[in-house]
């Protein structure tokens, strides 16, 4: 055990030692609940490397005791998933551990589905990726999705200590942990890297009989000289994905272009990087250039029908498209706005005259009455309130300041005039 990597000596057994994920796990909690009552359903665990998918997997298993079965989604296939059912059927109460799943094409996915619908297997899948994109349909109705957060500064001070105070390796060395915050830096919230990169600057510091102090500019030093460029399902993977979003919204295409090109060496899934320039595109271009989201939901498509070594020709073109196109977070503030005025407001009425009317006794009541079909008007516009009454007049889109927004704007003034202060 000793020759395993710290995260791995240390990996919590019961959900008493897991640190973080207090939302599931803690007290009270819906997962706990469900582990501590002995039935637990299927599942999918979201949620960025090294924050405990695999762990609370493996601490279900052990507290209820259940045959345990792990598959991951990069080396195995529909004949490995059907060994694992056909073993199952023979037990009572099989867990099926998938990491990665979101790697899992459709076929292999449906391979699940009679198992998992009959209960022949608990399913655990855990996925960096939203479900809602990379898991069918079918499978997702069948599981709960629970949603992993990246530990925070209390969380990976924490571990720290334990790591010191448990691990049997470490109490035998006199470590004085001074600062820490390139450590919780670099981890990014990820207990395996933390603690993975904690031993590494710990043994690189050893000296017979002599002290550990570990500082900031130390295990900066370290971690340049030791942590790999690019790992795709790491910290490194968040940080140049965000260079690369950094670069598109400062117009920077040359950016843009050298952080594409980072990804695509390091084997980078040509959808992830995909499916976040449609997210740009709707959310840093916007009505600023409309086309931007078709053209990045085109190159979407593209890649998907295509793959490497083409797509980076379909990525860099979208790539540079955004990064030279005028922006607008117009409506992903205004969205903004409108979701915390409901917060705020709650569930206010529909006004009655904007309400749909398909039977007599909706109409007796009002609902419809006054509406004007805005068709049956001059430059088809009717002055009326769309909003409730507790939140008229308010604005939640305030266009750009770009040419195709200052058409917005004008065009909203010529009708609304000083109602939302356009």
């Amino acid at each position: 055990m000793n020759a395993a990597p710290l995260a791995e000596r240390l990996r919590p057994r019961t959900l008493a030692d897991l640190v973080g994920q207090q939302h599931l796990t803690g007290p009270g909690s819906i997962l706990r609940n469900a582990i501590e009552k002995g039935k637990i359903p299927s599942m999918l665990l979201w949620g960025p490397p090294g924050v405990g998918k695999t762990t609370i997997a493996g601490i279900i298993a052990n507290t209820l005791n259940a045959p345990f079965f792990t598959l991951s989604a990069i080396s195995a296939g529909v004949k490995e998933v059907r060994d694992v059912i056909a073993q199952a059927q023979k037990l009572t109460g099989a867990i099926l551990f998938i990491d990665e799943i979101h790697r899992f094409n459709k076929g292999q996915q449906d391979a699940l589905l009679g198992a998992v619908e009959k209960g022949t297997i608990t399913l655990i899948g855990a996925t960096t990726e939203n479900p809602s994109f990379e898991v069918n349909s079918a499978l997702l109705s069948r599981c709960q999705v629970y949603v992993l957060r990246s530990l925070n500064e209390e969380d990976m001070e924490q571990l720290l200590q334990q790591a010191m105070q448990k691990d049997e390796k470490l109490q035998q060395l006199s470590i004085n942990l001074k600062e820490t915050g390139a450590l919780r830096t670099i981890s990014g919230g990820d207990a395996r890297k933390l603690l993975n990169l904690f031993e590494l600057v710990v043994d690189t510091l050893a000296g017979a009989g002599k002290a550990i102090v570990v500082t900031d500019d130390q295990v900066m030093e370290i971690a340049q000289q030791r942590i790999a460029l690019y790992d795709k399902n790491g910290e490194q993977h968040y940080d140049i994905i965000s260079a690369f979003i950094k670069s598109m919204r400062g117009s920077d295409p040359n950016g843009a272009l050298y952080w594409l090109a980072r990804m695509i060496e390091g084997g980078e899934d040509v959808k992830f990087i995909a499916r976040r320039m449609v997210i740009f595109a709707s959310e840093d271009v916007s009505n600023a250039n409309a086309n931007a989201l078709l053209l990045a939901n085109a190159t979407f498509d593209a890649v998907a029908k295509i793959g490497y070594p083409e797509s980076r020709i379909i990525l860099a073109q979208c790539a540079t498209y955004l990064a030279a196109s005028p922006k607008s977070n117009a409506s992903y503030v205004g969205i903004g706005e409108a979701i915390a005025a409901v917060h705020r407001y709650g569930d206010l009425p529909v006004p009655l005259h904007i309400r749909n009317a398909p039977t007599k006794m909706m109409k007796g009541m009002g609902y419809g009455k006054d509406y004007k079909y805005a068709h049956n008007y001059e430059g088809n516009f009717a002055e009326q309130e769309f909003l409730p009454d507790q939140i008229k007049g308010t604005k939640f889109y305030d266009p750009g300041n770009n040419a195709r927004e200052d058409e917005l704007r004008k065009f909203l003034r010529s009708r609304w005039k000083e109602k939302y202060g356009y």
